[in-house]
């Protein structure tokens, strides 16, 4: 798949074979020989089929731009542009969402063309663009930093490259065919709709312009430069679906173009673009990180920029597919957040402000919920430098809304999902020790966003009944629940930073998750302001979003999480054993899901738990805390080996931004954050005899696995720098500190290992 090189029967040209690594290849040093290749096993096209909504695309780690081919169907499976059932491309987009629940973006489409089209067709459907083109995945690769198809109808390949704000495109026509490029700038998907653009030839090698739209994001402003390695001979200039003659500039809600070169010069035409949430001038500036034309240059700089990043961790097993699953994934987890200040550090907020990053690099695509889980705590572990860089965009949008962000997508607060979870990215910054950013005014964010009077996110009603009522906000147990953790976070800031008054009252305020378990049915179950249950009660009921108790699930999903006091829910299921038989139950129970408008987003289901979802991502790890860790072994290596492969539908759910990866990541490793802001990193069951973290320049964590298999798959017993380690948990500092875990595995589990009650957090 990924690794395939386009026949191109048609076009028969050198090209192609350098384009798919063919040729020479030069000697190695010694020292590149020891380096390896991880971008070998990285796969785009994964995530991309079923439900994951990945995009195969060229982007670099956290980089501004994600030049991608764009479908042109709206649908769900189509919020990244592209679904790998599809086989028609309208162009390539330059700004991509990487497994989101939700359309949006796509924005500048550049399509190649070998003639003339007609850009005043009313475009109903996908059916109805001049410029569309059939392709196949015979003629299609995908590496981290790189993307190639060849468009059947136009007999042109198409590549693409980036560096971190300026995307590459290389387009090689058929020989003596006419050359052309489209540009539109209205075409949009699912949320998405331009409402303001502007293309203007500026000169014979450069255009540039804007597109403003609304969406998900209800105010993007983007604004671009472009330019291509050739002069521009002609071009028609439309708006509104309307030719403009003679005009070097159109404005309207929609405007296109076609530009044209001359075939005489060569088969070959270089396109670079860079963009800007500021202004033309700015994305003039960021184009200046790469002079001149050379895709070959870029595409090997953003290969060994991405092999630099999965570097960070390497793993040893004589299992290629696993290589594959864990690099992949690793290469998802860098894929958000993006980079969203120009080189100069402007960015634009939602209210239209131009703000100035000073010393950091602001970011956006900020998708909290999903994040905060794994891939931002995979963030500190890997790449620390970027947490307070995060913070200190989260501080801006504070300053802007007055309330930290839930959300934010091109600088636009979507307010998305429930709970407040900038909060525990926060708290674990600060409980771990990272630097860089206002720790007094980021717990003043923290505690003005938990203590507002706001109805729409809930906090009033939860600050009056100390849960959020049924019948006065939906999905109410959720984001009561998700409150309860974000104030426990609050909490240990507090403690932190000396605020004993603070640190009380937010820890109260933490028990709020008892307030609706249950103790009949042994769920979290919604109350009204009455203090009367909601009846009737169905713990295999999903209704999507509204009207319901749960946030894309279940009482049988949701009921879990408590990552900060476990030990108060094992209390009030009575104990021990009914917790852990209950929690046994949620993996073996049947799995249909209830009702008429049950949410698309439970997916990847083993009994009632739904993996391809979020809130289920830390339940396998309770086991440990219950004192019967095998269970989480079995578990965990059971979540491992059915919800992830390496074909397009080898994600079980929604990307979300990396954190379906992240919890891969860890989880393969044999450890999983539970709790973030713990500071304590759960044991599991890893896969790889030996896995490398580098935590820092000179320093790594390894992991070892002795005898493990398929079969091996419990610890026998373990050592942490040699001593014995019989608890089923590991410090951030043991590990930033670098050192070796060492585990002996085996065919049954060892019910002695890692029973200990031991608190896994302080309070």
């Amino acid at each position: 798949m990924k690794k395939k090189c386009a026949s191109y029967a048609l076009l028969g040209m050198m090209c192609a074979l350098v384009s798919c690594g063919g040729g020479e290849k030069k000697e190695k040093s010694e020292t590149e020989e020891k380096t390896p290749e991880l971008t070998q096993y990285a796969d785009p096209f994964i995530g991309t089929g079923d439900h994951g909504h990945t995009y195969p695309g060229a982007t670099v780690p956290y980089g501004m731009i994600q030049l991608s081919p764009d479908n042109g169907t709206a649908g769900w499976d189509w919020c990244s542009g592209y679904h790998y059932t599809d086989s028609i491309a309208v162009g390539f987009g330059h700004l991509h969402l990487s497994g989101t629940g939700i359309g949006d973006l796509a924005d500048l489409l550049f399509m190649p063309v070998n003639k003339e089209v007609d850009l005043s067709v009313k475009i109903a459907s996908r059916d109805d663009y001049p410029f569309k083109s059939r392709y196949t995945h015979e003629n299609e690769t995908a590496t981290p930093g790189y993307y190639q198809v060849y468009l059947e109808d136009h007999r042109i390949n198409a590549e693409l490259t980036t560096s971190e704000r300026t995307g590459f495109h290389r387009y090689t026509f058929s020989e003596n065919d006419p050359q052309s490029v489209v540009v539109d700038l209205g075409f949009a998907i699912n949320w998405d709709k331009a409402v303001d653009t502007r293309i203007t030839v500026e000169d014979e090698t450069t255009i540039s312009g804007y597109r403003h739209s609304t969406g998900w994001a209800k105010n993007q402003k983007l604004f671009f430069v472009a330019q291509f390695s050739k002069p521009i001979t002609g071009h028609n200039l439309y708006a509104e679906s309307k030719r403009v003659e003679g005009a070097e500039e159109v404005t309207a809600a929609k405007t296109s173009a076609q530009l044209f070169f001359d075939e005489k010069t060569g088969d070959t035409l270089e396109v670079k673009l860079s963009l800007s949430s500021v202004s033309i001038d700015n994305a003039r500036e960021n184009m200046k990180e790469r002079e001149g034309f050379d895709f070959d240059a870029v595409r090997a700089d953003a290969d060994k920029i991405w092999n630099t990043t999965l570097d960070k961790i390497e793993i040893e097993t004589p299992v290629d597919s696993l290589k594959t699953i864990f690099y992949t994934a690793l290469y998802h987890t860098r894929l958000a957040p993006v980079t969203f200040s120009d080189a100069n550090g402007q960015f634009r907020l939602q209210n239209d402000s131009i703000v100035t990053a000073k010393d950091y690099t602001a970011y956006s695509t900020l998708s909290l919920w999903d994040t905060f889980r794994a891939a931002q705590p995979l963030m500190t572990l890997l790449d620390a430098d970027k947490v307070s860089d995060i913070i200190n965009s989260m501080l801006v949008y504070y300053a802007e809304n007055k309330t930290l962000p839930v959300w934010t997508l091109y600088g636009n607060e979507t307010y998305t999902m429930t709970g407040n979870h900038a909060i525990p990215v926060i708290a674990e910054a600060i409980l771990k020790g990272i630097g860089g950013f206002d720790k007094e005014k980021s717990f003043e964010a923290m505690k003005v966003t938990m203590m507002k009077d706001e109805e729409s996110r809930g906090t009033k009603f939860y600050k009056e009944f100390g849960y959020v009522p049924y019948n006065l906000l939906d999905e109410s147990v959720t984001i009561t629940l998700e409150f309860a953790y974000d104030d426990w976070c609050i909490a240990q800031v507090a403690k932190k930073l000396g605020k004993q008054e603070d640190y009380k009252y937010f820890m109260e305020r933490s028990n709020a998750f008892k307030h609706l378990y249950d103790v009949e049915t042994g769920f979290m179950r919604g109350k009204s302001d009455k203090g009367k249950w909601h009846e009737p009660f169905d713990p295999k009921l999903s209704i999507h979003r509204k009207g319901t108790d749960y946030t894309e699930g279940n009482a049988w999903q949701h009921s879990w999480f408590v990552l900060h006091d476990v030990d108060g829910l094992i209390e009030l299921h009575g104990g021990k054993k009914p917790f852990t038989d209950m929690l046994e139950q949620l993996f073996t129970e049947s799995s249909e899901i209830n009702g008429g408008d049950a949410s698309p987003d439970i997916s990847g289901l083993i009994g009632q738990y739904a993996h391809g979802n979020e809130p289920s991502h830390h339940i396998a790890y309770m086991f440990n805390i219950a004192g019967e860790p095998w269970r989480t072994q079995y578990w965990v290596r059971e979540i491992l080996n059915t919800q992830y492969d390496t074909t397009p539908a080898g994600l079980s759910g929604n990307e979300d931004c990396g954190q379906m990866s992240a919890w891969y990541v860890f989880s393969a490793m044999g450890i999983y954050p539970y709790n973030p802001s713990s500071g304590t990193y759960q044991i599991g069951s890893p896969l790889f005899e030996k896995s490398v973290i580098k935590v820092s320049d000179d320093k790594t964590f390894t992991i070892k696995a002795n005898k493990v298999s398929d079969k091996n798959i419990y610890i026998q017993s373990a050592t942490i720098n040699g001593k014995e380690l019989n608890r089923t948990f590991i410090t951030h500092e043991e590990m930033i500190s670098g050192g070796e875990l060492e585990f002996e595995m085996g065919p049954e589990p060892n019910k002695n290992w890692g029973v200990s009650a031991e608190k896994q957090v302080d309070e």
